[in-house]
């Protein structure tokens, strides 16, 4: 019966990450990155309007607590204050409803906000939406750096969680460094 089950879900994780299709082509960088409405993981609402003058990291993943998402969300808790220094805010997307991401987010303690997007209408506007097996829509694993107007500064396309958070992050100084030295000259 273990062998079965094992055997069930390495054939699962294979068909999952076996993807298919996708929804849509992503916003270019230096395109308006498009607006949302979506809740939190305590039922908040968040539109990227409100973070307009900040700038935003959006990371996309397909599904609360698999080893790859929790992975990847613990290295960008991990680096929450490097973050914040550089006056960015991090929010995470996926289809998952609101109830999954509340579980997800006080195991794994995030303090920041973990969106729902179960009818999948902004993963498809970011390009995200990719179907895996054939058969299960989710988000594809892409990050996006949002630059204080709104706009696309640079878009990171199927992720490798591990070490995403710091290549984000340095990627992220030299973006705010860059705006700085343009805004002095």
């Amino acid at each position: 019966m273990m062998r079965l089950l094992q055997s069930t879900t390495i054939a699962w994780f294979a068909l999952m990450m076996t993807a298919t299709a996708f929804a849509e082509d992503s916003p270019e960088v230096g395109a308006a990155a498009p607006n949302f409405k979506l809740q939190d993981q305590a039922g908040n609402w968040h539109a990227l309007d409100d973070y307009r003058g900040k700038w935003v990291v959006l990371y996309f993943y397909p599904k609360d607590n698999t080893p790859g998402c929790t992975t990847e969300a613990c290295e960008l808790r991990d680096n929450i204050f490097a973050y914040r220094d550089l006056g960015a805010a991090i929010l995470g997307v996926s289809v998952d409803d609101v109830a999954s991401h509340k579980d997800f987010a006080e195991e794994q303690k995030l303090p920041f906000p973990i969106l729902a997007d179960a009818d999948k209408k902004v993963t498809a506007a970011y390009g995200t939406l990719t179907t895996y097996g054939g058969i299960m829509e989710l988000a594809r694993r892409d990050t996006f750096i949002i630059d204080p107007q709104g706009r696309v500064a640079r878009h990171f396309v199927k992720v490798d969680p591990k070490g995403h958070s710091d290549m984000v992050l340095a990627e992220l100084r030299q973006l705010a460094a860059k705006t700085t030295t343009a805004k002095t000259n």
